[in-house]
């Protein structure tokens, strides 16, 4: 077991309240005592009694001599030898040195826990041979040895000893280290078992060293939370409980600690929008008392201003009463006055007469008083009164002020709200998205909606009006008609009753998808004029023309291109040559866009065109495929059929559509041997009662049959050059040419050229054909132009 100042460190980070140093002092005396290791408090290293315990330091370790060191060695080899031959037990040494320290229960644990220690570094020591027990003490004394000067050195840094005493140490330690290697190599015949037995101590002394060094926790026990060394994992109390490396569980303590701040600033965040919130509730609640008590007031003045206007409603009856009742009264007793004057003036007169003495005379006036009193007492008087001094019971009716005083709700009737103008793109062909605002802090349970369609007559009390009733702000109204407009107010509505109406706003649904017209199409290798119809009643904005160009590895539909703001139901569109289009087309208005239209296909290989029916001969017919013409009967052209005013009328003729394409136009006709025709091209002026190419304003190649051959005429202006053609065609190529203002004809099966008009074209032509016996024309349109087409 070795001995060294400082070996209770093992356990010292546990508790950190005491700490203890073990040496191994040179015995002065042969005394009794009993041997071992001997315990220090570490108070004693900065006091004047460490000088009693190690008064070799006072003086100093250089003065001791290499004898004195020699016979220490060896005594420190006999204690060592001693304990291990009779049997040494270390428990009980351990037991005597906590009693002789006084050492409580409370130290009980860190004892186990230094004898443990004690125990293992006692193992490592190999066990004791007879034959070599004096060098094994040699080699475990020069341990000893070493480790206390190297011990005493570090104490004596750490309690603060001045400079000197240190240097002295350190010439005392290379002195025992020269001496224990002086002591090993001066005994011969080491065996290699013996020198091995060396090695193995040193080892075990420099590991001992490097264990009491490293004192920092390096490992987390996660039962205790608290930062441990590895060693006390392995024989201190934290030894079944659960560890991690210090560097990850700095990481996860980390993340934890991070993922509490992040709870931590979203609970802030919360607890402040509530703060907020209550802030705005706070504002609210003031708000709406004053909004409240303003309602109250407003009531109470209309309950107070009725009550006064019944009051003085019931005043002014009550007066109009009295007056009534005076009048009466004063009437009856007007009355009552005359009538009583006239008994009163009876009366005197007929107590004058009883005193007339002459008798005849009294008889004179006797009769006349009778009638007189008789016609008098004939009156009724009303004596009666008039009317009665009582008044009649007037009630005021409350019933107004009881009205208006239910009606102070906590809640009173919303304003208007304020419907807003259509957004853009915020209608489809059958559905309108209408929204709305409240711009006040009124009550609202929900909104009633009203709508119709606009009428363009001055009376629309027939339309129907709708009614919808919504919770938000905003509807979406469907099943309506397309491009239609209609007309849209609101309403807000709780408890207390209803708003009155918003202003009236008008939407408009977008348009339905026009209707591209096929048969319409002219097209040739480098644009194309495309056509189409509205299927609204009611005009519309513009138009967009969508293109996607195909290949042959991809068929969608990638929009390529797009032309904008179209106001007519026609555009022309500028191609590349020999590709595929797919071309739709939608409707704009205030509303927004329709749908797109049924895509048309388009070929950029040749010119295409269609013929014109307007045109058409009324016996003239055209096929079912649109380019092929028949004529059945021949007997009378200028029949009494019915046709158009643009209608050919002589000639059983029909024009094509006209080719509005700079550049070159190339097409075919499909002729047959035993039909007389005129093929070529016109101005939209041609004459429609002359025949084709009997004036200036067409050119055409005719074909006659004479008894002798098949005879064939280039007319322009009734003229034509003498030309003879041996071969007669059957497909006949027309070659239209802007640019160098020529119109050429070739028979297309031997690409031969047959004949060449020059002429200066003003305006843009159509193509002709013309039936002259019965018999069919067949026109192939959309092919490439060959290259014998082209001339010097």
């Amino acid at each position: 077991m070795s001995s060294r100042s400082g070996s209770t460190r093992d356990y010292e980070t546990s508790r950190q309240s005491r700490h203890y140093s073990a040496s191994l002092p040179v015995p002065e005396s042969s005394d009794t005592e009993t041997e071992g290791l001997i315990f220090y408090h570490m108070d004693l290293y900065g006091s004047k009694e460490r000088f009693d315990i190690f008064p070799e330091e006072l003086s100093g370790r250089g003065d001791r001599s290499l004898g004195d060191t020699r016979q220490e060695s060896a005594l420190s080899s006999e204690k060592v030898q001693r304990p291990q031959e009779v049997g040494y037990d270390l428990g009980k040494e351990v037991a005597e040195l906590a009693k002789m320290y006084g050492l409580d229960e409370d130290r009980e644990k860190e004892l186990e826990l230094l004898e443990g220690h004690l125990e293992k570094v006692e193992s490592r020591w190999p066990p004791a041979r007879p034959e070599k027990a004096g060098l094994q003490g040699s080699i475990y004394n020069i341990s000893k040895s070493s480790s206390s000067v190297k011990d005493t050195s570090q104490s004596t840094k750490q309690q603060g000893i001045p400079d000197e005493a240190s240097q002295g140490e350190n010439q005392s330690k290379a002195r025992a280290d020269d001496e224990a290697e002086s002591s090993i190599w001066s005994r011969g015949g080491l065996s290699s078992g013996g020198m091995s037995d060396e090695w193995n101590s040193q080892a075990v002394s420099e590991e001992e060293g490097e264990e009491e060094e490293e004192e920092a926790a390096d490992i987390f026990c996660s039962t205790c939370k608290i930062p441990i060394r590895a060693f006390d994992k392995l024989f201190g109390e934290h030894k079944d409980h659960e560890v991690a490396q210090l560097p990850s569980a700095v990481e996860s303590e980390k993340e934890e600690i991070h993922k509490n701040m992040c709870k931590l600033e979203e609970q802030i965040a919360h607890m402040e929008n509530v703060a907020s919130h209550l802030e705005e509730i706070f504002i609210t609640v003031e708000e709406n008392f004053g909004r409240q008590e303003q309602n109250f007031e407003v009531h109470y003045n209309d309950a107070v201003q009725v009550l006064a206007q019944k009051y003085e409603e019931q005043l002014e009856a009550l007066g109009e009463e009295k007056r009534q009742k005076l009048e009466a009264l004063y009437e009856q007793l007007v009355s009552c006055g005359k009538h009583l004057d006239t008994c009163k003036e009876l009366t005197d007169e007929t107590q004058e007469l009883f005193l007339e003495n002459d008798k005849a005379e009294f008889m004179k006036a006797a009769v006349t008083m009778v009638d007189r009193l008789e016609e008098f007492l004939k009156k009724e008087v009303d004596l009666e009164l008039s009317t009665l001094p009582d008044f009649e019971e007037r009630i005021i009716d409350v019933s107004e002020v009881e009205q208006l005083m239910n009606s102070i709700n906590a809640i009173p009737a919303p304003c208007a709200p304020v419907i807003n103008p259509q957004a853009p793109n915020a209608a489809t062909g059958t559905s309108l998205r209408v929204c709305w605002g409240l711009f006040s802090d009124d009550t609202v349970e929900c909104y009633q909606l009203c709508y119709q369609p606009v009428s363009n007559e001055r009376h629309s009390d027939g339309q129907a009006e709708h009614t919808l009733k919504v919770k938000e702000t905003y509807c979406t109204i469907t099943d309506l008609l397309p491009n239609t407009q209609y007309e849209f107010w609101v309403s807000a509505l709780n408890a207390s009753g209803i708003s009155p109406p918003s202003e009236r706003a008008v939407y408009v649904t977008a348009p339905s998808p026009p209707t591209i017209k096929n048969k319409k199409i002219r097209s040739c290798e480098n644009a194309a004029l495309v056509c189409w119809e509205s299927r609204d009643i009611n005009p519309v904005d513009s138009y967009t023309v969508e293109l996607s160009k195909l290949t042959d590895e991809e068929n969608d539909d990638i929009i390529t291109e797009s032309i904008v703001g179209i106001p007519n139901c026609e555009v022309l569109i500028h191609l590349q040559p020999a590709q595929k289009y797919h071309i739709c087309v939608r409707a704009q208005n205030l509303g927004g866009s329709s749908e797109r239209s049924e895509p048309v296909l388009i070929h950029t290989t040749g010119t295409c065109f269609y013929l014109n029916e307007d045109t058409a001969h009324p016996l003239l017919a055209i096929l079912d495929d649109g380019f092929t013409i028949s004529c059945d009967e021949l007997e009378n052209p200028e029949c009494d059929l019915p046709v158009y005013d643009n209608s050919f009328t002589r000639c059983i003729a029909i024009l094509g559509s006209l080719i509005p394409f700079p550049g070159k136009h190339y097409w075919e006709v499909e002729v047959e041997e035993d039909t007389e025709y005129r093929i070529g091209v016109a101005f939209e002026n041609t004459p429609r009662h002359g025949h084709l190419g009997a004036n200036n304003s067409s050119w055409c190649m005719r074909h006659i049959i004479t008894p002798s051959r098949h005879k064939y005429e280039f007319l322009h202006s009734g003229m034509t050059p003498d030309i003879r053609i041996t071969v007669p065609p059957r497909r006949i190529g027309i070659l239209l040419d802007y640019e160098n203002c020529r119109v050429s004809f070739f028979n297309a099966d031997i690409a031969q050229h047959l004949h060449t008009f020059n002429s200066h074209f003003q305006h843009y032509v159509h193509p002709c054909f013309a039936l002259e016996t019965p018999g069919i024309l067949r026109i192939h349109t959309g092919i490439t132009t060959p290259p014998w087409t082209a001339l010097p």
